[in-house]
């Protein structure tokens, strides 16, 4: 079995709606994930965007959303659950805007790939929150047992 990820709200590939955006509420979209290979004891997740500012001239990957220690037993997050309804003992990081938890979609220009990366992992990664991106790729080094990605799209209107 393959470890799989997706959200009943928008396909791979498809467009993130603006309730999970900084257009609209900006709730952390649902996601749900099968396949959890043998031996995992935690799971992690990373929400970036490989096309700041611009996706015809890229500078930057910003952060969206980090969280680690989801517990193995988890298999799917609710709509809105950053900041509410996170499992026991998950902690969320540090977005690039300075906030702790989900920050959707809300691109200066043009339409943007948005990277939804779950991690199965064999150990419980024990950071606070507020951690980062870094912190968090550094202390799952050597523990990844399987990952899954899921790509959403967003552009502003007017903003293209």
């Amino acid at each position: 079995m393959t470890l799989s990820l997706s959200s009943p709200c928008f396909p791979n590939g498809g467009l993130i709606p603006r309730r999970c955006t900084g257009d609209g509420p900006d709730n952390s979209p649902p996601l749900t994930w099968s396949g959890a290979p043998e031996g995992t004891r935690s799971f992690a997740l990373i929400v970036d965007d490989p096309d700041a500012p611009d996706p015809a001239a890229p500078r930057r990957t910003w952060v969206h959303w980090v969280v680690c220690d989801l517990p193995s037993s988890t298999t799917s997050l609710p709509e809105g659950a950053s900041g509410r309804a996170m499992p026991a003992g998950s902690t969320e990081g540090r977005n690039d805007s300075g906030g702790n938890g989900y920050e959707g979609p809300y691109p200066p220009i043009g339409s943007h790939r948005y990277f939804f990366k779950l991690y199965a992992l064999d150990t419980l990664v024990g950071l606070r929150s507020g951690h980062t991106k870094p912190a968090l790729l550094k202390a799952i080094d050597g523990h990844v047992l399987a990952s899954a990605e899921l790509m959403g799209t967003y552009a502003r209107e007017g903003k293209s």
